[in-house]
């Protein structure tokens, strides 16, 4: 257990690069396949405040900065930055959202971490796609962030005023491409009429 000391494990955690940290990843790094020596690693470490709790079986390395939004990434996978967030992120809202708003394919979820909170909502499958990445995280192309936007309005789950929305740097091409992989649907009819007399779709 020599090779375990608090000076080596710290050492080995700050020369991986990794900010943020899983169970799997702790694991990875600090070459430990014996589950019941990892947990007492992991416990000596939070005891020491190397590493933060975020949750079960995911950790922040104590001081070093990392954005809302890679957090929101890391917190519930998969997911990708989008709605109020990804618009304000964009110039495209610009009241600055409480929460960080997120799409992902699973359930939705609500956490919370340091005061912050993260909303994750449920969007289907075969609409979970057109996202990239940017600095440190993923995040909805713009076009579809107000895309996303729109599709859970008319469902009732969110709200969006377009007179308060700048579109003008919006990719109408790509707009209008992403739109034609929506289901044809009484809904997606809705979020034309929405938006037609704004950016023709």
């Amino acid at each position: 257990m020599e090779r375990y000391n608090l000076a080596f494990l710290t050492k080995e955690i700050y020369n991986s690069g990794f900010k943020l940290f899983s169970l799997k990843t702790l694991r990875e790094v600090l070459a430990i396949e014996k589950e019941s020596t990892l947990f007492k690693v992991v416990k000596n470490l939070l005891e020491n405040e190397v590493l933060i709790k975020i949750e079960r079986g995911k950790y922040l390395l104590k001081e070093s900065k990392v954005s809302d939004f890679a957090l929101a990434n890391f917190i519930y996978q998969p997911s990708y930055i989008s709605f109020e967030s990804a618009l304000n992120f964009y110039g495209i809202l610009s009241q600055f959202p409480y929460e960080v708003t997120s799409a992902t394919s699973k359930k939705t979820k609500e956490k919370i971490f340091q005061g912050k909170v993260f909303t994750f909502t449920h969007i289907k499958k075969e609409l979970f796609w057109a996202y990239q990445k940017k600095q440190d995280f993923i995040i909805a192309f713009p076009e579809k962030a107000l895309l996303d936007q729109l599709y859970l309005t008319v469902k009732g789950y969110k709200r969006a005023n377009l007179d308060e929305y700048n579109l003008e740097g919006l990719d109408v091409f790509r707009l209008k491409e992403y739109f034609k992989r929506y289901p044809k649907t009484r809904q997606c009819e809705k979020m034309a009429e929405s938006i037609k007399k704004y950016v023709k779709i």
